[in-house]
């Protein structure tokens, strides 16, 4: 039990990291395109190798965490992180500045589903309350990081921020070596023939594409909200972070107590609740006419939007235990994947419909979630543990 604590705190570990690194490049984009003298097209450009740079991680770390285990390849991906921080710190080339960011992309990416995964395969009859504890410490990365450059930024340069996060990337690293991780799986070799049975799965397949959405659905409410505020609502800029903020903490905190909830209710209940409580705040953000329902409807978004990957991920970890990582890489690839196009399709429907299109979007994505839980749970309703 208590190496089982201390493999979980080291998981904890690295989703801050992952939630830390995720946000540095938003958090600085501003001083590095004045740096750089960036034009538009190039600072988007910029902006768009951290995804694919995350999706390659993810497509990677399943095979390699089931056949060869978890420890090296945290240690090696924290470095890559390491590395990638401080080239963004001091690059004085744009060539760097670019390799810089995929390697933040792609360590992150490991770090997000190899945590994932471990804090899977440790748990027992608690991994969707365990894997909600673990999405809060990606939520405290991910506040925590403007917070430390906000306060510090009159005091250091931005670039010696930077490089000192990198310093405390060292230590998890060192951290994670002295750490008993999981045994591989697969010790003997990865059986290709059950890894391409995995990927016909209609099961797993029906949970990628429920985080397809989960995903898209999240990306867009954090990346087009505050556009909304603004040309819909007519909120101010400051209001509008301040709506941004509460809808992080709201998700943040519903994940925090979720382990608590699955103690009193099934997991499908749970699912239901907050789907509905989604549609909720879909509905209280369309109606609302003053600043105070805004922000009621989005703590209420935060709340639907905080059971999708914790809950599915252990409902996926559960079903395919044998080979978890790999199972773990196929449903995430999906999710970054729908992440991508969904924040892509906000954008042309926008342009060509206006701002207000963001909530039907949103409607969209959550029927989708409701109709593709549903057939998940058919799907699956004789292999779930009656608990669920």
């Amino acid at each position: 039990m208590k190496t089982n604590k201390l493999v979980f705190y080291s998981a904890c570990l690295g989703m801050l990291l992952f939630g830390m690194v995720m946000i540095t490049l938003g958090s600085i984009l501003p001083s590095v395109v004045q740096k750089f003298s960036l034009a538009e097209i190039e600072a988007g450009s910029l902006v768009s190798i951290l995804p694919f740079g995350i999706l390659a991680g993810s497509i990677l770390f399943g095979p390699i965490v089931d056949r060869y285990g978890y420890k090296s390849l945290l240690i090696v991906c924290s470095l890559l992180v390491l590395l990638g921080m401080e080239g963004i710190a001091w690059a004085d080339t744009l060539t760097i500045l670019n390799i810089s960011v995929f390697l933040i992309g792609f360590g992150g990416g490991v770090l997000n589903g190899a945590t994932n995964a471990l804090v899977a395969d440790i748990s027992d009859e608690t991994k969707g309350a365990n894997l909600s504890l673990l999405g809060v410490f990606y939520g405290l990365g991910a506040l925590g990081m403007p917070t430390v450059l906000n306060v510090l930024k009159n005091v250091f340069s931005t670039e010696g921020i930077i490089s000192s996060v990198g310093g405390f990337i060292f230590i998890v690293a060192i951290l994670f070596f002295f750490v008993p991780f999981p045994k591989p799986k697969l010790a003997q070799g990865f059986p290709i023939k059950d890894g391409v049975r995995l990927l016909k799965s209609p099961a797993l397949l029906v949970a990628g594409m429920f985080l397809f959405f989960t995903s898209g659905m999240e990306g867009i409410a954090n990346n087009w909200l505050t556009s909304w505020l603004e040309k819909v609502r007519s909120i101010d800029g400051g209001n509008a972070l301040l709506a941004l903020s509460v809808l992080a903490v709201s998700l943040t905190v519903s994940r925090l107590f979720l382990g608590r909830i699955l103690k009193i209710f099934s997991t499908q209940k749970i699912f239901f609740i907050t789907l509905f409580t989604g549609m909720l705040a879909v509905i209280i953000l369309y109606m609302a006419t003053g600043f105070p329902a805004i922000l009621c409807g989005i703590i209420l978004l935060g709340i639907g939007m905080s059971t999708g990957f914790p809950l599915m991920l252990g409902y996926v970890a559960e079903l395919f235990s044998s080979l978890s990582g790999t199972a773990f890489s196929v449903v995430l690839v999906i999710a970054l994947t729908g992440n991508m196009i969904i924040n892509y399709s906000m954008g042309v429907v926008s342009q060509e419909y206006g701002m207000s299109s963001l909530l039907i979007l949103l409607i969209v994505c959550l029927a989708a979630i409701v109709i593709l839980l549903w057939v998940f749970l058919l799907l699956t309703r004789n292999k779930l543990s009656s608990k669920s």
